[in-house]
């Protein structure tokens, strides 16, 4: 059975920081692009973050460039998200993305998480 759980979010003041994981219990996961997509209330969903299949090569939306880091595990099936620097506009529920086996982007996923929030205070 596939699962996909997020953890560590929370609140924090703005400057701080927090690392998100997400725990991914799918097939092939060492072949699988995964990444990040957010979103705050009433707003679009965008994307954070993606990484490829050994995390060697890795991508980010300018709005977090510098302040953020993916990161990947393959022994665990884990993929990590950590954010320092955050600031207000970060606010918002952060999804973990499960792309499709040997693909580079995150078009179309396999899979999302159900979300975690993540609140920052000025």
């Amino acid at each position: 059975q596939v699962q996909v759980v997020e953890s560590g979010g929370g609140s924090v003041q703005a400057g701080g920081s927090l690392r998100l994981a997400c725990a991914a219990s799918v097939h092939s996961f060492s072949n699988r692009p995964m990444g990040w997509f957010r979103q705050a209330q009433g707003k679009e969903r965008e994307f954070v973050a993606r990484t490829s299949w050994s995390g060697g090569a890795t991508q980010y939306a300018d709005s977090v460039k510098g302040r953020f880091s993916i990161s990947r595990d393959n022994v665990k099936n884990t993929v990590y998200l950590q954010m320092n620097s955050l600031k207000p506009e970060d606010t918002a529920t952060y999804y973990c993305v499960v792309g499709k086996t040997s693909h580079v982007t995150l078009h179309d996923p396999d899979y999302w998480g159900q979300g975690i929030q993540v609140t920052v205070s000025s």
